[in-house]
């Protein structure tokens, strides 16, 4: 302790005292900014005097999912889609959200899942907790009474097909790393965070800092070409990210038409530091890349498409919940894959029939 200087033996004496203290806890005792404190700890760790972020804590279990818990709204078009004219619709509600839908997900398949997001002090609110309880745990979301709940619509054509989708999120400027860094010791006990970019920038940072000084899997989903603006700045760090054709042209802000073309962008977006990429492209399939290599893997054919949405967030989840069980990568793709394929082929957005056993399922199969 002779070498360490004077802000450095404060911190170290902190954490003898109470290593159970999150980083807000200890910077505000000891007078410091957060990343003041952040910087501290990590020359702590990489001089020896502690090990790791998270000095006495349980085994990871829960796996934490940030960013967007919706009500969706869909209108399917019973005929032709006809422009600047009235359509005869079907409304159904549901509830949504990308981190929710992955959250739900995952749940379902058997893993202890924690949901960070806000909601507002309604009755949107009411029903996302109430269909979402049983697979998911609301202990770090936060109500805001004076926001609206997120809300997606989407307009879909009679083949299930997306024509136009419209989504409030206001409620997310909301969801900054001052906001969350109170479940800060959750986050640290994370099995894997995955988070979308509902969140703030600055957000996904702060979340990704924790994964670094942890070593914890970090995942970005995006969820719209305009969201790519909330990518960190840093990407070493994140072990997978999953976006689709149009968030990956925005991001290296060029078109990708050829197998080649997608290929260098799995590539590229690799190049910056992230462990897995995997790019989606609908009914061509996706192309995936690590350093290992790049390749590509087609859609499993359904033979009637009941409705899109949900079928992305239905791969991400299906690969993720594979890859935390050490299955082979190609073979989580895989899975993503076939939980896609069965999402397309029912109504609600996150399948019911979806279970723990699902893995033995789709071996068999």
């Amino acid at each position: 302790m002779n070498n360490l200087n004077e802000k450095e033996q404060l911190v170290l004496q902190l954490i003898q005292e109470n290593p159970y203290l999150s980083q807000q806890e200890m910077a505000e005792r000891l007078g410091m900014s957060r990343p003041a404190l952040a910087n501290t700890i990590s020359s702590l760790i990489k001089q020896g005097e502690v090990v790791g972020r998270a000095y006495v804590l349980p085994k990871r279990q829960a796996i934490v999912t940030i960013g967007g818990a919706n009500v969706d709204r869909k209108f399917h078009i019973e005929e032709s889609v006809q422009l600047a004219t009235s359509n005869p619709v079907n409304v159904t509600t549901s509830v949504g959200g990308v981190a929710r839908n992955i959250a739900e997900n995952l749940g379902r398949l058997g893993n202890e899942v924690k949901l960070m997001t806000v909601l507002g002090q309604d009755a949107d609110a009411e029903k996302i907790k109430k269909h979402s309880e049983q697979f998911i745990s609301f202990e770090m979301t936060e109500t805001m009474p004076d926001q609206s709940t997120g809300s997606y619509s989407a307009v879909l054509d009679h083949q299930g097909e997306l024509v136009i989708a419209m989504a409030d999120m206001a409620i997310y400027d909301v969801l900054l790393p001052e906001l969350i860094s109170k479940h800060e010791s959750r986050l640290l006990d994370a099995r894997c965070l995955v988070a979308d970019l509902n969140c703030p920038k600055e957000t996904i940072e702060y979340a990704l800092e924790l994964a670094r000084m942890r070593n914890i899997p970090f995942a970005i989903v995006p969820v719209s070409s305009p969201k790519m603006s909330h990518m960190p700045e840093n990407l070493t760090g994140v072990k997978y990210f999953i976006c689709n054709q149009d968030e990956a042209e925005t991001y290296l802000s060029r078109s990708l038409q050829t197998e080649q073309q997608f290929e260098q962008a799995v590539r590229d977006l690799l190049s910056m530091g992230i462990e897995y990429v995997i790019l989606t492209r609908g009914s061509r399939g996706v192309v995936a890349g690590s350093k290992a290599g790049v390749e590509s893997l087609q859609t499993v054919p359904v033979d009637a498409i009941a409705d899109v949405t949900g079928a992305g967030d239905a791969f991400v989840s299906a690969f993720l919940h594979a890859a935390l069980q050490d299955e082979l990568y190609i073979d989580a793709l895989r899975f993503g894959l076939y939980n896609a394929s069965k999402t397309l082929q029912c109504k609600t957005t996150v399948r019911e029939d979806l279970s723990y056993n699902e893995l033995t399922i789709w071996r068999e199969q």
